[in-house]
């Protein structure tokens, strides 16, 4: 059975009160949680708190819904409670969804294995900027190696409008970075490192 299939399963005995199928889920999609958080903000305290809220509020509802992609519905509901959070920590309206930060760090350890300091400053300069939405459907496809599906679900965008998007933004990294390969050998050491190192990782 595949991550997916097994994440299905697990949700529904969780959706029938089995608390060691959700302390299950919780542990498979912890790291991936903090590590999306972590591109909304810095501060580590509210990001905990937010994941434990998010977690408790699922065991606490009382119409558990059904879902196609656990990873993807958990990644969204994180994304949304940040947002507001943050809205209220700055006293602002809501923000919306192209507001909030979505900021990649030199601590990334695949842009760190970029050849040399230089090649990783490069790097870093080009995905940063790029616009919000564009930084995050890249690291969601490619770091999160989600479907399409899902990364329309996080975002609230149609398929045609997230294919486009990426579309877009590698277009943009094309015109940034020095050569016509570095996109390419970068997006794949993206995806093999994903694979070869099994979920919540990057």
């Amino acid at each position: 059975m595949s991550n997916d299939g097994q994440d299905i399963t697990l949700w529904e005995s969780f959706r029938n009160g089995d608390s060691a199928s959700f302390a299950l889920l919780f542990r498979r999609h912890y790291g991936s949680l903090v590590k999306y958080g972590s591109k909304f903000t810095s501060n580590t305290e509210v990001l905990e708190d937010s994941i434990q809220e998010l977690f408790l509020e699922l065991w606490q509802a009382k119409s558990r819904t059904p879902v196609l992609s656990v990873r993807a519905y958990l990644l969204k509901a994180l994304k949304y409670k940040l947002l507001k959070k943050l809205s209220r920590m700055q006293d602002t309206v809501p923000l919306k969804e192209d507001e909030g930060g979505f900021e990649w760090s030199h601590e990334s350890s695949l842009i760190a294995r970029q050849d040399g300091a230089e090649k990783q400053k490069i790097v870093i300069e080009a995905l940063n900027r790029l616009s919000n939405r564009q930084k995050e459907i890249i690291y969601l496809k490619y770091y999160q190696n989600l479907s399409y599906e899902e990364v329309s679900e996080i975002m609230n965008i149609n398929y045609q409008a997230a294919r486009n998007l990426l579309y877009q933004a590698i277009k943009s990294l094309k015109n940034r970075l020095p050569g016509p390969l570095e996109v390419i050998f970068f997006l794949s050491a993206i995806s093999q490192h994903y694979i070869f190192h099994g979920f919540g990782t990057i």
